[in-house]
């Protein structure tokens, strides 16, 4: 098999060139796959959108109009998870605004946290949330980073049964929480947890990924590139052989398909603030992904 040199930069620029190519090509494009929710049997698009720093912007339309391009982006693709918090600036707002102004609140999939102590606390801050989606209900609200947890519990609950909210979970984005998280679980009543998981940041295969898939909990999964520092690494380097037997024309793509080859993981949500990212990443959503074999063989070259 010929190896080929692609960086990201690379193939967004012949990314960029396809979509010139007119809509008769985009419509040869392998629809996303999707996955159930196990608590509602509701199928997600298994790639979705993290804001963390990328939509924490102003309100100018040069800021904002590439943040709605990688909306539209996502929700043409099949995908529909929006994830924020109010612990990332400005993102509930600028998502909030962008999703209105665009007609798509019933494409997306709008997940949000609850991150401060005390009762009262949470109720305002879902309440402000809530405004800030222009919205009456959001789909997901999740406690995060285990932040007074047992505190907020019980109003989420009754906001469930209400239907200002439709599903409840739990997050955190370090190893070190995942012990807690999976006790946390066990104890049953969460429809989501979200975790971080990558290729170098494997924790999650010890327990927790195991515990979300017997309690019937969907799984998303934050930071699947890593910290940061593999994907530059990899950057400057070529392309595997093996990438295109899954179908990978991008190192975005070959880490993504990492964290989609785990069954229990129902959608990851990278960041991103660029739609050619975002065209890049909706890639990995689609055709195989890698078996037991290959995994093993990513995880020995990639971590080098």
């Amino acid at each position: 098999m010929t190896l080929r040199r692609f960086t990201r930069s690379g193939f967004l620029q012949l990314a960029a060139a396809s979509l010139l190519a007119g809509p008769a090509l985009a419509q040869k494009s392998t629809p996303m796959h999707k996955r159930k929710v196990p608590s509602t049997g509701e199928m997600l698009g298994v790639v979705g959108l993290g804001t963390w720093q990328t939509f924490d912007v102003g309100g100018t339309p040069a800021e904002r109009a590439p943040l709605a391009e990688v909306l539209r982006v996502l929700f043409d693709a099949g995908g529909s998870v929006v994830d924020s918090s109010p612990m990332y600036g400005r993102s509930e707002g600028v998502a909030g605004d962008l999703i209105a102004e665009s007609g798509a609140r019933d494409r997306a999939f709008i997940a949000t946290k609850v991150w401060t102590s005390g009762r009262d606390a949470g109720i305002a801050q879902m309440e402000q949330s809530l405004k800030l989606f222009h919205s009456d209900r959001i789909d997901l609200m999740q406690i995060h980073n285990l932040l007074d947890w047992q505190v907020h519990l019980p109003t989420l609950r009754a906001w469930k049964k209400e239907g200002r909210i439709r599903l409840i979970g739990v997050t955190h984005y370090t190893e070190s929480a995942h012990d807690q998280l999976d006790a946390v679980l066990r104890q049953g009543g969460f429809d989501f947890v979200q975790i971080n998981y990558a290729i170098d940041d494997r924790g999650a295969e010890r327990r927790l990924l195991k515990t979300a898939a017997d309690q019937g909990v969907a799984v998303l999964v934050n930071r699947p590139f890593g910290g940061g520092g593999l994907m530059r690494r990899l950057a400057g380097r070529k392309l595997p052989g093996w990438a295109g037997d899954i179908g990978c024309t991008s190192w975005a793509q070959i880490l993504l398909k990492f964290v989609l080859a785990q069954p229990a993981i129902t959608c990851a949500i990278p960041g991103t603030s660029k739609p050619e990212h975002m065209r890049d990443n909706i890639q990995a959503g689609a055709g195989d992904y890698p078996d037991a074999g290959l995994l093993k063989k990513m995880i020995a070259e990639l971590n080098g």
